[in-house]
This record gives structure tokens, C-alpha cells and sequence, in this order.
């Protein structure tokens, strides 16, 4: 089954935290220094904030799913669309292991899908050169619509 994931930057974490624990009438699950997670059942949403990013607002938009073989079928979806994606498998980002893909919309928007493997203690480092990043661990995409250009992740 799949999860929404929004990841949101921000500026103030504790405000932000405050926030969107009375708006979602809930404590995070994962409360960090530089980070807070979310893992809501109604709605059914992975909703991430981070300090990480120096600009506020959207980092990235997502699906989490709970499996190798729907990760797989993702993947596939957006191949069959003529979508390309970058992958990153055993990528340690946001506190967790996953593996992932990346897509781009035609705005620009950072797309991840992922299934995650385990917690990590630390952040996380970014699978590319810091450089190349365009949101949380994204990987920079190419400026043509809807495609990304391939990468070699770890």
C-alpha cells in the first residue's frame, strides 16, 4: 500500500512542530534537532519538515510503499511513461535507509519513491555530490520535462 510523502524545509523547526502537531492532533514519530516525521493513518501520509534546505517551503513530494516488488512496479510505471527516474538504492537519507527513485514534474517538482529499510542514527548524506542536489537528497534533474537524467547512487 502507498503512502503520500510531503517534505516540507523550514525555518523555525519547534514552531513548525507545534504547528503541525495541532493541525494533524498529533506528536511527530521522529523528532530530531533538524527534523520531524509524521507517519499518519488518516490521512494515510509520510509528512516530513526539515531545517535542512536554506529555503522554506516544498522540498519534495512522494509515495513510500511497503515493498521491493511495488517500488519495482513504480519504477516500471514511469519507465512504460517514458518517464526516466534516478535511482539510489541503499540511500541514507532523512534518518532512514531506502532504497528510491527520483522523478521530475514538468514544474520542477522533485518526486521520490522509496521503500525504506531501516533507521539510520544520522541525517544522512545525499548519495550525489551536494552540487547536484535539488531537494533533501534529491539528485539535480534534467531541465527537459519530465525527464531525469540517469545516475549512478549508492
Amino acid at each position: 500500500m502507498r503512502r503520500f510523502h510531503v517534505h516540507v524545509s523550514v525555518t523555525d523547526l519547534p514552531q513548525s512542530i507545534g504547528f503541525y502537531s495541532k493541525l494533524f492532533g498529533a506528536e511527530p514519530t521522529v523528532s530530531k534537532t533538524d527534523y520531524a516525521k509524521w507517519m499518519l493513518d488518516d490521512p494515510r501520509i509520510n509528512f516530513a519538515i526539515s531545517t535542512r534546505e536554506g529555503k522554506a517551503g516544498l522540498n519534495h513530494l512522494g509515495f513510500q510503499v511497503d515493498s521491493a516488488d511495488e517500488l519495482t512496479q513504480l519504477r516500471e510505471q514511469a519507465q512504460k511513461a517514458d518517464i526516466a527516474a534516478v535511482e539510489e538504492l541503499g540511500a541514507t537519507c532523512c534518518y532512514a535507509k531506502s532504497d528510491k527513485h527520483w522523478i521530475e514534474d514538468p514544474q520542477g517538482i522533485a518526486w521520490e519513491t522509496f521503500h525504506t529499510l531501516g533507521d539510520i542514527p544520522v541525517f544522512g548524506a545525499p548519495a550525489v555530490k551536494a552540487e547536484q542536489a535539488s531537494a533533501c537528497c534529491a539528485p539535480k534533474v534534467s531541465a527537459i520535462p519530465v525527464k531525469v537524467q540517469s545516475a549512478c547512487c549508492g
